[in-house]
């Protein structure tokens, strides 16, 4: 029996609160890639607000919020982390996470699929 390989979609979000456009397509991408391919969401920068318990509500038109796509793609499986690194230099802990979210593995970056790998970035 031939099982098929799944290609991956790594989707870089760099962007937080000040960019709700931005950041929302990416992670409406992120929900319809799931359908059928292996997804990887990364936050650095500004983007490490977005994930955050208690972060402000990331809304834009007739996307859905932040805060209602991140649980979506978490209950899909989809790997969501956030660099290590920004979310000190922002002043936040890993206890500030939404539950689900995880701190960033250099080898997470490869082995999220064992397919391709198409970079989106936002």
């Amino acid at each position: 029996m031939e099982t098929t390989v799944k290609d991956g979609v790594f989707i870089h979000i760099s962007r937080g609160v000040e960019d709700p456009h931005r950041v929302l397509m990416a992670l409406t991408l992120a929900e319809k890639m799931s359908e059928d391919k292996d997804v990887l969401v990364f936050f650095d920068i500004q983007g490490v607000e977005v994930p955050l318990k208690n972060g402000k509500p990331i809304e834009f038109r007739e996307f859905e919020s932040a805060q209602t796509l991140l649980p979506k793609l978490i209950e899909k499986g989809v790997l969501v982390c956030v660099c290590p690194m920004c979310l000190k230099a922002a002043n936040h802990q890993p206890e500030d996470l939404i539950e689900g979210i995880k701190l960033a593995e250099k080898e997470a970056f490869f082995n999220f699929t064992q397919g391709r790998i198409l970079s989106l970035d936002y």
